[in-house]
């Protein structure tokens, strides 16, 4: 028999005009065999989040109360895959994601206690992240950033040898997509507008990982000229990451593009036809990307301490702090997660989230 306390504090959005406010709510409570859900008008955010539970449905099988977990903040319907909403975060705009977001999984993780779906906790193997690994709880959070690069490269079939280019890669994303593919084993170029941030991300890389093979090339915002400069490396490019105007015409014959930004114009025309270059648009990554990159994590394959991540924690009554944080160090390196906050996970389970805006203390 779960005893959860009646009451939690939570962050609130009351309005997108007005700042976020720390409230005491009643604590949610996993679902019946029937549920039914009510939520109030205003809304909690935070996405993925690393947890606890705290308390689990009926429906939970192989999950058990304490244990360690990651919250996948891509919620999909359970009838209709195809329709998907991210975690306060994005409704998606169709009326039934919206439904979805709205009536069911309308509050996110900025509070001590959530309520998620029991198919979005993916267990993690405390034991050997954090004790035989020596990952701190906190740094775990890095992987929501790694997911959505490791869900691209993995979409676009990245193997060991290859070389794929990154750009840009001083951003928390593109840096999360340098790592991984070093992991992967790839060859990596790593563009970016500023050349300095650019040698400080080659010289982090190459610390972590001492054999990773990286190069770096300063975009200066002609398709052409960045071109030509990629060129100079002498490498055959086979895949290529891409956050901005994508890079296709420095792409060889039969090269793949993992598109996952916005982009009105997404290709030159003539140049992806005639080197056959194939597109793949990725939203987010797949839960068998999960599972894949927790089991990478556990392996012990990526770099530890702040050669995976620079992590700050925040309290929850510090959350302005937090966001300022945050903002401040947006780059490759700093782990903003911070503005994650940490709480306590209830879904069909509920579960004790551990995010940033928790102090450290309370893991030790």
């Amino acid at each position: 028999m779960s005893t959860l306390p009646s009451h939690h504090r939570a962050l609130v959005v009351e309005s997108t005009s007005q700042p976020l406010t720390l409230e005491t709510r009643p604590t949610p409570c996993p679902p019946s065999a029937a549920p039914s859900y009510a939520f109030p008008t205003p809304l909690v955010p935070g996405a993925s989040a690393i947890g606890r539970i705290a308390s689990l449905g009926p429906d939970a099988v192989a999950l058990q109360r304490g244990q360690l977990i990651i919250l996948d903040c891509v919620v999909r319907a359970r009838d209709d895959p195809a329709t998907a909403i991210l975690l306060a975060i994005h409704d998606s705009g169709s009326p039934r994601s919206q439904k979805l977001a709205r009536d069911i999984w309308r509050d996110g993780t900025f509070a001590e206690y959530a309520r998620v779906p029991l198919e979005n906790c993916i267990p993690l193997d405390e034991k050997q992240l954090c004790g035989e690994l020596g990952y701190e709880i906190p740094d775990l959070m890095h992987m929501s950033y790694l997911m959505v690069a490791f869900g691209g490269l993995r979409d676009i079939k990245l193997e060991p040898g290859e070389t794929v280019l990154v750009a840009p890669a001083t951003g928390e994303y593109g840096g999360a997509a340098v790592m991984v593919a070093i992991v992967m084993g790839a060859r990596v170029i790593a563009m970016g507008g500023n050349e300095a941030e650019l040698a400080r991300l080659k010289k982090h890389v190459l610390k972590g990982s001492p054999g990773a093979s990286i190069d770096t090339v300063q975009m200066v915002g002609d398709e052409m000229a960045d071109a030509e400069n990629i060129k100079k490396l002498g490498r055959t490019i086979d895949a290529v990451m891409d956050f901005t105007p994508i890079q296709a015409s420095s792409l060889g014959h039969n090269g793949r593009i993992s598109l996952m930004c916005m982009n009105e114009n997404p290709m030159v025309a003539w140049t992806a036809i005639s080197k056959n270059i194939s597109f793949r648009c990725k939203l987010m990554y797949e839960c068998e990307d999960i599972l894949q990159l927790v089991k990478m994590l556990e392996s012990g394959v990526f770099p530890r301490g702040k050669e995976f991540v620079d992590t700050k924690a925040f309290s929850l009554e510090d959350w302005q702090a937090c966001i300022d944080a945050a903002a401040q160090h947006r780059d490759w390196q700093a782990c903003s997660h911070c503005s994650q906050v940490s709480c306590n996970l209830r879904c069909s389970l509920r579960f004790k989230l551990s995010s940033q805006f928790e102090s450290l203390s309370r893991w030790k």
